[in-house]
């Protein structure tokens, strides 16, 4: 039979071995939760967080739970950073469009476009819009995000690529966009000739667009009223979709003939109504055409006569009324057909000393076409 003292040593041993195995497990708990603090930041953020702590669980909520875009997440945490003005601040719209950097981008969109008055105007309502979200964010004011889906819609050679390529610039510099670049499609781009070819087409345009602008030239020619063997409604379904659901991510701007697009947007009705904001541009005048012919001709280091200034006004006058004029690309393709006949003028007089000004303008002849041109003499020397 035990010694009762030998039982007694026994249990305080057992005792004593339990209060060692709670102290290091108290111990673990604690280095466990500092390093899940630690990390938090580096998860991703599921459900609705509590004010006053970034990470704060769910806990009951029966929402489904959905892990934030990555510039959703990324907009989040800079906003967290941001330390929310007192309501009794002020701001100025100057310093904001200075931090912001978007003077920059409507003085080269004045530089590369003449005239398009009403379109310049649209375009700094719309950087407004996102210069005042910007200031009330400061004031913890958050608003619902702006749909941002347009439609360009004029003759060509009127300026509409270039808009777009400025508009995603904009976009991004007031942080609506993360990247800002611009992707130019077709209905060849997006559009396949066999059965399973136009999703994989589609997204693969799509991913490559993402964070920036999609812009779909002459965009009516997805849709081809009456062949029940075209695959391209099949394209505008998943634009649809992602116009909807990535509006975050994207910017898409369709472009074509004003009344091409209006039968679009009719046999369409869901595009139409996914697009904010119609920007038409209308044709140059010929004052206007001018000016994109000098300044095109300023750029190459050339410069037009007085006399040479009214031959291509009159060129211009003649041509302006057809039916394949371009605006500014008849305007370009007239002014590199000049230059080839004011270089052919030159280089057949082998010897006259041609001055530098020679070199630099432009002159009537080079302008009209009168027949055929003049062979190159060979060179004697």
């Amino acid at each position: 039979m035990l010694d009762w003292r030998i039982i007694v040593l026994i249990i305080s041993l057992v005792f004593a071995c339990l209060i060692m195995m709670s102290v290091v497990g108290f111990q673990r708990d604690d280095m466990a939760g500092d390093d899940q603090q630690g990390s938090a930041a580096d998860r991703p953020v599921f459900g609705n967080p509590s004010p006053g702590h970034a990470n704060a669980r769910p806990g009951r909520d029966k929402r489904m739970l959905v892990a934030p875009s990555r510039r959703g997440g990324t907009k989040s945490r800079k906003k967290d950073r941001v330390k929310l003005l007192p309501a009794d601040a002020t701001v100025t719209f100057a310093d904001e469009r200075q931090e912001a950097g978007i003077d920059e981008v409507f003085t080269a969109l004045d530089n590369d476009l003449v005239g398009l008055v009403p379109v310049k105007t649209k375009v700094q309502e719309i950087a407004a819009l996102l210069l005042v979200d910007r200031a009330r964010q400061k004031f913890g004011l958050d608003a619902p995000r702006p749909n941002l889906h347009m439609c360009f819609t004029g003759p060509p050679g009127t300026g509409k690529t270039t808009v777009a390529l400025r508009m995603a610039e904009l976009l991004h510099r007031l942080e609506f966009l993360e990247e800002g670049h611009l992707v130019h499609a077709m209905r060849n781009d997006l559009v396949g000739e066999y059965i399973g070819q136009t999703a994989p087409k589609t997204r693969r345009v799509l991913d490559k667009a993402m964070g920036g602008v999609l812009f779909i030239d002459e965009a009516y020619y997805l849709w081809r009223t009456g062949d029940s063997l075209d695959y391209g409604q099949e394209a505008i379904d998943i634009l649809l979709q992602v116009m909807e659901n990535e509006r975050e991510k994207l910017v898409v701007i369709l472009a074509g003939y004003q009344d091409r697009m209006d039968e679009f947007f009719t046999s369409n009705p869901g595009m139409r109504s996914r697009i904010a904001h119609h920007l038409d541009f209308a044709s140059y005048n010929l004052d206007e055409l001018t000016a994109i012919g000098r300044l095109m001709l300023d750029r190459s280091r050339y410069y037009l006569s007085e006399a040479a200034e009214e031959a291509l006004r009159g060129y211009l006058t003649g041509q302006m009324d057809e039916p394949m004029f371009a605006n500014a690309r008849s305007v370009r393709n007239e002014l590199e057909r000049a230059r080839l006949r004011h270089a052919h003028r030159l280089a057949s007089d082998l010897h006259r000393h041609w001055t530098r000004d020679d070199l630099l303008r432009l002159e009537p002849e080079d302008i009209l076409t009168d027949g055929a041109v003049q062979p190159l003499q060979h060179n004697r020397l």
